[in-house]
């Protein structure tokens, strides 16, 4: 554990101290450069912003956070279920998969308008279009998974006498967890992504509504304090996630 934490803390020090230059440049650039607010503002004052607008702020990030979380566990489950399905039966995936393809080729994102016809300006069009998103991340990862486990352990298994059902569930299961977890970070960054931007096309509140009003009324300020709360959340959610698959798939 104590090796772990020093190799944590050796990574997390080049990129702090990268993002703290990085902010130092940018509050003295904008600071001696006379860059108009609106369009650049110094991190100070995105700072004071956020601060100031944090109630709000919270309040739209909740939402988004909810929406993007129960998109990317119904995403996920509906990927690895569909994975599985196409494993057990070849037919369903020589009929389907080049209909899946096919969606994936279009952006989740054209699929917005749809998703707000049929379930509304609510929580729900923003839950379908995230676990849309996820799914196809999850799914093709996990096929790609499935295809890595060797012919020979397979047949060998077999030869004691495993179904489909068992050599799934023993052995292509467990040997495809690297490729799942892969489209589980994957589809964790477009859940958030695809919640964001339908919330901007038609939402009530959350963390796109607010970009796209704030946008609107040229408030450049907030628009940076939303986008800095947004990415520190996912940031914060993508490392838990990583821990949980460092500590879940420790052979990789």
């Amino acid at each position: 554990m104590a090796h772990r934490m020093k190799n944590l803390a050796t990574e997390a020090i080049p990129v702090l101290f990268a993002l703290v230059m990085l902010l130092v440049v940018w509050e003295v650039a904008t600071s001696f450069a006379n860059i108009p607010q609106y369009i650049l503002p110094a991190p100070s004052a995105i700072a004071e912003a956020t601060v100031s607008s944090l109630p709000r702020l919270a309040g739209g990030l909740w939402l988004t956070t909810y929406e993007a979380m129960a998109g990317f566990a119904i995403g996920s489950l509906l990927g690895l279920s569909i994975a599985c399905l196409f494993l057990l039966a070849p037919p369903a995936r020589m009929l389907l998969l080049p209909l899946v393809i096919a969606l994936n080729t279009v952006p989740s994102i054209a699929f917005v308008p749809l998703a707000l016809l049929w379930f509304g300006m609510g929580a729900a069009s923003k839950i379908a279009i995230a676990a849309l998103s996820v799914s196809f991340a999850v799914l093709l990862s996990a096929l790609e998974g499935f295809s890595r486990t060797e012919d020979g352990h397979i047949n060998l298994l077999r030869s004691f006498g495993a179904g489909r059902f068992a050599v799934l569930w023993r052995l292509q299961l467990p040997s495809a967890l690297p490729s799942i977890a892969t489209g589980l970070r994957i589809g964790l960054a477009r859940s958030t992504i695809a919640v964001i931007v339908a919330e901007m096309l038609g939402a009530y509140n959350g963390i796109g509504q607010i970009v796209y009003r704030a946008t609107a009324e040229m408030d450049s300020q907030t628009v940076w304090s939303a986008i800095l709360v947004s990415s520190l959340t996912s940031l914060t959610l993508y490392g838990l996630l990583v821990m949980v698959d460092r500590r879940l798939i420790w052979w990789r």
